[in-house]
């Protein structure tokens, strides 16, 4: 498993509130939108990502990590398991201090580069469905 009761707590809790959200765009059937959503009802702030940098849920859009002119706590990923390990590693040089593959995403060589260089992640798990679980 990528990623016990502890980290997934620990993320949610501890490391910070500002969620950039890889892959989130203004299309409320994708998954990221919704799960964003029920991020902000819980304190986040989510930051979309996407090649659009459309704004969503009134928080403005931007088309890479790289091109946030602010820190960013946790980086959530809602990109096929692909593309998904270029993602963690520039979540790394961001300096994020977690990273998030969502339900089906999954790279066990990106979670050994994210790991290997002290960051926090969990991979296959939607925080949408874990901060309810964890109360």
């Amino acid at each position: 498993m990528y990623g016990d009761d502890a980290t997934i707590r620990r993320i949610l809790t501890e490391l910070g509130d500002t969620w950039a959200v890889v892959g989130l765009s203004a299309n409320e059937r994708r998954a990221a939108y919704g799960v964003s959503r029920v991020l902000q009802r819980f304190g986040k702030r989510i930051v979309p990502v996407h090649p659009k940098a459309e704004t969503v849920h009134g928080e403005r859009g931007y088309t890479s990590l790289a091109d946030i002119p602010f820190d960013v706590d946790v980086v959530d990923v809602f990109v096929n398991s692909e593309l998904a390990g270029p993602v963690a590693d520039e979540a790394v040089a961001k300096g994020a201090r977690a990273v998030w593959f969502q339900l089906g995403v999954v790279d066990p060589a990106a979670y050994e580069r994210t790991r290997t260089a002290g960051l926090e992640m969990v991979m296959d798990r939607c925080p949408a469905i874990e901060i309810p679980r964890l109360g």
